[in-house]
């Protein structure tokens, strides 16, 4: 397995509400040249969690990080459901506990080219959803 220090999360930037899933982003991805998919997970509107890339495979996902870290990317724009919420605190504290010293960023704090990807602040939002059991992923 590599070193991860990062998990990284993005939105899919698709619109707010409506559904789409890995195999959608894995074309797209495909039609822009790339082997697939460049996330390693994918949490869509319904909630349920879909892989991507294999966790020891680089992904490509965020340029000058992927090689030490894994990506998990919201289907949406800025309005995410109740269920993608959960699922995303639920998978972060797997996450955390098999790569307890990884740091949880959104895209927007390692790009450079000025994107707001996940169109939130992530700090903020851990901060906002401490709770004992979610605690794993604040460090």
């Amino acid at each position: 397995m590599r070193n991860i220090t990062e998990i990284i999360i993005h939105c899919a930037d698709t619109p707010n509400g409506k559904e789409f899933h890995n195999t959608d982003i894995d074309r797209w991805h495909k039609e822009r040249g790339w082997t697939g998919i460049g996330y390693h997970w994918v949490i869509p509107i319904s909630g349920i969690v879909e892989s991507g890339r294999l966790p020891d495979v680089i992904g490509a996902h965020a340029e000058g990080h992927n090689y030490n870290s894994l990506s998990i990317c919201l289907i949406g724009k800025d309005k995410f459901t109740q269920a993608q919420w959960d699922s995303l605190v639920y998978l972060l504290m797997g996450l955390k506990r098999e790569f307890p010293e990884a740091k949880v960023l959104g895209h927007y704090q390692v790009n450079k080219d000025g994107k707001t990807c996940p169109n939130f602040s992530v700090p903020k939002w851990i901060e906002n959803n401490y709770t004992p059991e979610a605690a794993h992923i604040l460090s």
